[in-house]
């Protein structure tokens, strides 16, 4: 019901009804249950008209990992392979880190920072505790010579970020996609303290999704040879265990890069083999 208007002489008075005040002043029966529901402690609701805002919470962050003691490796005197995979973590790499402790073999992971957001760090954190190396790969597999500086810049910050968030490793390494490089992207890779590493020896395993062939073609290798092969590919997972042994039979030690070169390469430096 609207308000009534009575008039006497010059004043006028308004009227109100009252479930129209009581409404208005928030006296009509006890107020709703505070924050919390029915029975929360006193003090904790708030006052009549006060906003309370509820914020999502955090995500905690991982728990990262803790790797394994430096190996004592002389790559002078030792027949070293560096095995190394491109393009993870996917959803085979669970099985190709299984196959790698099972040999106690070591390898180095050069990741794509959009794959670890997709897929998470899990992998990544696993791969640290075990002994692996991590390099960046850049984030989205561009070909960093047809990007711009600041392009350049971007593909390889943004996958240092994700995987020091993840892992807490500062990556010392970094592959261009496709193998393509310029002055500009050793410029790039120098100022964010990343060597760039190639290959020695292509099993072309993203062309040929053959088990048998890729084995054979890895087990060409020499000592100091870099071998490049991707962990996305299920035939090249299903390929490490016979080529592990291939290579162990010639008395090959599997190490990191970082172990290959009896330390971290120089920033901006190209490596293709020791």
């Amino acid at each position: 019901m609207p308000p009534a208007l009575l008039s006497g002489g010059s004043v006028r008075v308004w009227v109100m009804p009252m479930a129209f005040l009581i409404g208005f002043t928030g006296l009509a029966g006890p107020p709703a249950d505070p924050p919390g529901g029915p029975g929360a402690p006193a003090g904790e609701a708030a006052s009549a008209g006060e906003f309370v805002a509820v914020l999502p919470q955090r995500p905690e962050p991982p728990e990262l990992p803790t790797p394994p003691p430096e190996r004592a490796t002389d790559c002078g005197k030792t027949r070293c392979v560096a095995l190394t995979f491109d393009d993870g973590p996917g959803e085979h790499t669970g099985a190709l880190l299984d196959t790698l402790a099972a040999h106690r073999a070591r390898a180095t992971f050069f990741v794509l920072g959009g794959m670890v957001e997709q897929n998470g760090g899990e992998d990544l954190r696993r791969m640290v505790a075990e002994g692996h190396e991590l390099g960046n790969h850049g984030w989205s597999h561009a070909a960093l010579t047809g990007l711009s500086r600041a392009g350049i810049r971007s593909e390889l910050r943004r996958t240092q970020e994700i995987v020091e968030r993840e892992t807490g490793v500062r990556m010392a390494l970094m592959r261009p996609p496709y193998g393509a490089t310029d002055g500009r992207v050793a410029a790039e890779s120098r100022s964010q303290e990343l060597a760039q590493i190639l290959w020695s020896l292509d099993t072309m395993d993203w062309r040929d999704r053959d088990a048998a062939v890729v084995s054979r073609r890895a087990a060409r290798a020499t000592p100091g040879s870099i071998v490049l092969m991707h962990d996305i590919h299920p035939t090249t997972v299903k390929a490490v265990p016979k080529l592990l042994e291939n290579l162990a039979g010639k008395d090959f030690t599997f190490v990191t890069l970082s172990e290959l070169y009896g330390g971290a390469p120089s920033p901006g430096r190209r490596y293709s083999r020791r």
